[in-house]
């Protein structure tokens, strides 16, 4: 079983377009190994929708990152080499595969409250330039869609300022997903060995602040990144996006 999720490749080309000379010399590289995804790919929806019925019932999980998880927010491209969900002991609700007969729902997808994902060991690749992650569940649940179809979708709900990005050193730059009120990053649904749910520069609104050189016009950031999902109430389990 796979035991982890990762990013299409888990990296992708930084676009810099800032202009400034405090990032252009040397700064705005290319991540190795990118990888270019078309927008058709980023958003895949199902060819037919359909009934989704998600099993085991009443069984836990965990999404683990496979390799770094990639967030772009115009020319700062910040790379997390791990990230992952567990519910641990005593979170009643988390992580929690809904128990029949609503883990089934005739009509479309079934969702999935998850505990807000860390993101850590954090990098960017302009010199000086340091980056930290937090998330946070204030203003509502972190959550997670499954649909089956060909292909079977997920949605990754964060609540509204759930999610922050910050860089200091030669910029002091804030990144907030989801500022005003809650969004979706859109990723697919696997299956074929182990289960896995993959985003590919899946977009997410953002509102950047801080010293004059942020990219404060940006709006909009992708991210990239490849999560196993396990099952761990029954590790010889699989966890199946199957037809209602």
């Amino acid at each position: 079983m796979i035991n982890e999720f990762h990013a299409e490749s888990m990296v992708f080309p930084m676009r810099c377009r800032l202009q400034s000379s405090l990032l252009s010399s040397g700064a705005c590289l290319a991540l190795a190994g990118a990888a270019v995804v078309s927008a058709a790919e980023a958003h895949a929806v199902p060819v037919t929708p359909t009934g989704t019925t998600l099993s085991p019932a009443g069984h836990r999980l965990d999404a683990v990152a496979l390799g770094p998880v990639v967030f772009e927010a115009g020319p700062i491209t910040v790379t997390c080499k791990t990230s992952e969900s567990r519910a641990g002991t005593g979170a009643a609700g988390y992580n929690t595969i809904p128990a029949a007969p609503a883990n089934t729902n005739p009509q479309g997808e079934v969702a999935v409250r998850i505990k807000a994902p860390l993101f850590e060991d954090c990098t960017t690749d302009v010199p000086g330039l340091r980056a930290a992650v937090e998330t946070n569940e204030n203003s509502g649940p972190w959550q997670v869609s499954l649909q089956y179809g060909k292909p079977s979708t997920a949605r990754l709900s964060i609540p509204a300022g759930g999610f922050v990005l910050k860089t200091s050193g030669l910029l002091a730059c804030t990144a907030t997903a989801a500022p005003d009120s809650a969004a979706t990053a859109h990723g697919l649904w696997e299956q074929d060995n182990g289960s896995a749910l993959t985003m590919k520069r899946a977009q997410v609104p953002v509102k950047v602040e801080g010293s004059f050189f942020c990219p404060t016009s940006i709006t909009t950031a992708n991210i990239s990144a490849r999560y196993a999902v396990n099952d761990t109430t029954d590790p010889g389990d699989v966890i199946t996006v199957d037809p209602a």
